[in-house]
């Protein structure tokens, strides 16, 4: 019966896209002790989001295909982004680049840097560097994760902890206002949450598909960025109201 209701209460929350717990008991009829106890388990599922006095449902976040097919298309908006963002690293830095197309379209245009270090999860990022005289290109182990030709897990997490960067550039499936980064593949989320340990700066290059998406699973507020680097077709609104949180917002040309 507990299932049954709690799969009634998601669907509701889906086509309303939010509820409160006063109208869900009533909808419902039970106690709203335990309309908050089936939010707190459908939340904890990641299937909803709790809110005061309610819930709401999730806007997931836009399927994707595999990297190599999306580094394969061109794409202005995420070249405008990558040559943006690779004016923020100067010769000499240390940078962690993540996985995802516009990351590997960053270190693409790094090529030409001089005593740069790069370090990476990415094997399209170590592979854009492999034959780049002045970049040393250091690179995580981990589980491969094939979509994203990336490494994640445990054995990547406990690298990432042995280092320090001056400089962190990754992306972000999914960004909202009011839930920060948000990422819908679960066992990505400790290596990011990992990653964004690595340094104070944090340069995040993502194009305007990702703005206003929510994912299943929390990463990190939106207040841990200080550099967006995002393209011209980014919700102005939006990108005003992070600019309004102390957060760099550079809009690139494409």
């Amino acid at each position: 019966m507990k299932r049954t209701r709690q799969k009634k209460i998601l669907k509701a929350i889906q086509d309303n896209r939010q509820a409160t717990v006063a109208e869900l008991s009533q909808l419902f009829n039970v106690s709203e002790v335990t309309i908050r106890r089936d939010l707190r388990e459908l939340a904890n599922q990641g299937v909803l989001y709790r809110a005061h006095g309610g819930a709401i449902a999730l806007s997931p976040s836009a399927h994707e295909p595999p990297v190599v097919k999306r580094m394969g298309q061109t794409d202005r908006c995420k070249l405008g982004i990558a040559q943006a963002a690779a004016r923020l690293i100067s010769d000499g830095d240390s940078v962690f680049i993540g996985s995802g197309s516009t990351s590997a379209y960053v270190a693409r245009q790094l090529t030409d840097r001089k005593d740069l270090t790069v370090i990476t999860n990415a094997l399209t990022v170590a592979t854009e560097l492999a034959s780049a005289d002045g970049v040393t290109v250091v690179v995580t182990g981990g589980m491969m994760r094939a979509s994203e030709l990336s490494l994640i897990g445990h054995i990547t997490e406990q690298a990432l902890r042995e280092v320090r960067v001056d400089k962190i550039v990754m992306g972000i499936p999914a960004i909202s206002l009011e839930h920060g980064l948000t990422n819908d593949y679960l066992p990505e989320v400790m290596t990011d949450r990992t990653i964004i340990e690595m340094a104070s700066e944090l340069i995040l290059v993502a194009d305007h598909t990702k703005f206003g998406k929510v994912g299943a699973a929390f990463v990190a507020p939106l207040e841990r960025v200080t550099s967006l680097v995002t393209d011209s077709e980014a919700d102005a609104e939006m990108l005003t109201r992070i600019e309004d949180m102390d957060i760099r917002v550079i809009v690139a040309k494409t």
